[in-house]
């Protein structure tokens, strides 16, 4: 079931993408990379009423590894992916999709909001997250006694990177 403002990701196969995800046609793939990590989320109050708590995240942390197995790089708060060349790239949420599997958290299409340094990541234009596996904020257990407190949650999701058409 689909959360207000979201689409759902539950009407597509198993490699399929949704049509909300697509990048633009003047991209192609660059990269495919799985992201293992966690998600990490943070107890705190809500803004207009502090006494309401819940979790929110904070920050992604997790590795990227190409299939055969070769390090990628890291993937962290900003969003943010970096590779070991030194080079970067930030992404904006475009599109966010449930995944299919209620357990996981959304499936999204980024752009790139910047990009740093002369390596993989240098030419990136858009990243699509696919495929989760984990990583939804705790159910309960942010209460004021919670205040600051983090949760790591263990997940895994495929990264799509795109660059511009040659």
């Amino acid at each position: 079931m689909a959360l207000a403002g979201m689409a759902s990701a539950d009407n597509v196969g198993a490699n399929a993408v949704p049509d909300a995800l697509q990048v633009p046609s003047e991209q192609v793939l660059a990269i495919t990379a799985r992201g293992v990590g966690v998600q990490i989320y943070e107890c705190t109050s809500a803004k207009g009423d502090p006494t309401h708590f819940s979790w929110t995240l904070k920050a992604p942390e997790a590795v990227l590894r190409l299939e055969p197995g070769a390090n990628l790089g890291k993937h962290y708060a900003g969003p943010t992916w970096e590779a070991p060349d030194g080079s970067k790239v930030t992404g904006d949420v475009v599109v966010k999709l449930d995944a299919p599997n209620a357990a996981a958290i959304p499936w999204l299409l980024l752009r790139a909001k910047s990009t740093s340094g002369a390596g993989i990541f240098s030419a990136i234009r858009s990243i699509q997250r696919l495929h989760t596996v984990g990583g939804k904020a705790p159910a309960a257990g942010c209460d004021q006694t919670q205040s600051g407190k983090e949760a790591r949650v263990p997940y895994s999701a495929e990264y799509r990177f795109f660059t511009a058409r040659p």
